[in-house]
């Protein structure tokens, strides 16, 4: 809460200050308000996901979407950053939360809609092609692990990698 007020207040300075730009062009009105609405929009479409045991602060679940965007950009690709080992280690997990594979994939699609709209079609072909995104939103071709959730499948895994 702390974070959107601040935000709100650095969004109404900037406006104020770029009312009269000199130029006629409100770069900096346009760049705040866009920050604040990018954050409402992607914050208002995580509210219908399921995390595995409670939901994360929006303050945490914000910190992904610009890294992912980041990543994109760089041309990797939505399976190197969710692979916590050997790759990116976007995966959204952290202590106290996490999210199953179908759960994680639809933030993804909501951050890349949101925060870098140019990637949404490549990073939907992937997941068709992985066969983890149908044609409709939460239309998953695989079921859930019988293990749970991801980051109970990566905890496994390093229990099996611990020397003996």
């Amino acid at each position: 809460m702390h974070r959107t007020s601040t935000l709100l207040i650095t969004a109404c300075l900037a406006l104020a200050g770029c009312a009269n730009s000199s130029d006629g062009k409100a770069t900096a009105e346009a760049s705040a308000s866009s920050s604040v609405d990018r954050e409402g929009q992607f914050v208002t479409a995580t509210q219908s996901l399921e995390f595995t045991t409670m939901r994360p602060s929006n303050d945490e679940l914000l910190t992904y979407p610009p890294r992912w965007c980041k990543e994109l950009d760089a041309g990797h690709s939505v399976e190197w950053m969710f692979d916590i080992f050997d790759g990116g280690g976007l995966y959204p997990v952290a202590e106290g939360w996490g999210m199953e594979k179908p759960a994680a994939n639809e933030l993804l699609m909501a951050g890349v809609k949101v925060y870098c709209p140019k990637h949404l079609g490549t990073v939907r072909d992937q997941l068709r092609k992985s066969g983890e995104y149908g044609a409709a939103r939460s239309l998953w071709s695989r079921p859930a692990s019988p293990a749970g959730t991801v980051a109970h499948r990566y905890a496994d895994r390093l229990r099996l990698q611990a020397p003996a």
